[in-house]
């Protein structure tokens, strides 16, 4: 992580002297968020049918190990692009006040953060939480927002037992009855869930966004020494990722067949439903049929950061301007439809 003791000035000098190879290139690295499942096809078909290659990049996708992983990466410099919450990243850049990381591409309008249990173990909506065991891996985008969460569902968090899990045994002990609930993506836990054996009419997924939360989700993000000097690169990166989000929309099992090209041990037929559950639930919303997809709506983002703001202490005032910036992207987004 990037240390606060790091000032803006200390960190604007190392991004001057530091070697973007990349720069004078068409090689670009992107930190994904998390493993090659459908919901990263859109990055592969941008691959596969060209989008990339006609803006004159060559894009290595790199798996990463959750929605807060890519920030500092990063802010590092270590990629000049990446895939992550943007919630983590404000309170990333509260803590870290000038780290040169800033959002370009909404891409999750609706996010997916979710608690999933099972009827079964007594959850159905959100207060049967209390008297549980809430199963939540730490560096986990849904975990991160659980306070916003509990507070807007009036939850008592000192009748909720929270177990760390890893990743890998997360659903496993939701099948297996260890835990109640987990917290997780809607379009990954339930499948999971289902692939272990749960009957899937046992499953309940507490989609946040349908119980209270205001926030946005996972967005690309980009270093900002990189952006400043390559700004017709990134806006190419960001319009041939929007290309391939509407080849995903449009063949999803299309999409799925490019993630299995490079995960091999995958299901397709899963990852297609997968996609399709990113895409209907998360995507394609109201809002992006009316506006686009790409950007935000100022007032709400206004109202997210106020509910981050109930469970989390800003050490700096809120600036929607440090998070978000619509400079990369066309007027009026990019259709979904």
């Amino acid at each position: 992580m990037f240390m606060r003791a790091v000032t803006a000035a200390a960190s604007a000098a190392f991004f001057a002297t530091a070697p973007f190879s990349a720069l004078a290139e068409t090689d670009i690295d992107f930190a994904l968020d998390w493993k090659f499942e459908g919901p990263a096809a859109p990055y592969f078909l941008a691959i596969d049918n060209g989008h990339f290659a006609d803006a004159g990049l060559a894009v290595e996708v790199t798996a990463g190990q959750g929605s807060l992983d890519a920030i500092p990466k990063v802010a590092t410099g270590a990629f000049p692009l990446g895939f992550a919450d943007i919630n983590s990243l404000v309170k990333f850049l509260d803590q870290n006040p000038g780290a040169p990381v800033i959002a370009v591409m909404m891409t999750y309008d609706k996010p997916p953060f979710a608690v999933v249990g099972r009827k079964s173990l007594g959850i159905e909506t959100p207060k049967d939480l209390e008297g549980k065991i809430l199963g939540a891996p730490p560096p986990d985008g849904a975990w991160a927002q659980f306070p916003p969460f509990a507070a807007a569902n009036d939850l008592d968090m000192a009748a909720i037992t929270v177990e760390p899990v890893g990743f890998p045994t997360r659903e496993p002990m939701l099948a297996e009855g260890k835990v109640d609930a987990v917290t997780g993506f809607n379009f990954s836990s339930y499948l999971n869930l289902a692939r272990l054996g749960v009957p899937e009419e046992d499953i309940t997924t507490l989609l946040m966004a349908d119980h209270g939360l205001e926030l946005y989700g996972n967005a690309l993000i980009v270093n900002t020494v990189f952006a400043e000097e390559n700004p017709d690169l990134v806006a190419g990166f960001v319009a041939a990722v929007a290309k391939g989000w509407a080849d995903a929309i449009a063949d999803p099992a299309a999409g799925a067949a490019a993630v299995i090209a490079r995960n091999p041990a995958g299901d397709a037929e899963l990852e297609a439903r997968r996609l399709q559950l990113a895409i209907d639930a998360n995507v394609v919303t109201d809002y992006t049929r009316a506006n686009g997809m790409g950007n935000i709506d100022a007032d709400r983002f206004a109202r997210s950061l106020d509910q981050i703001a109930e469970t989390y202490e800003f050490q700096n005032a809120p600036d929607a301007a440090l998070y978000f910036t619509d400079a990369y992207l066309p007027e009026g987004g990019f259709a979904v439809q």
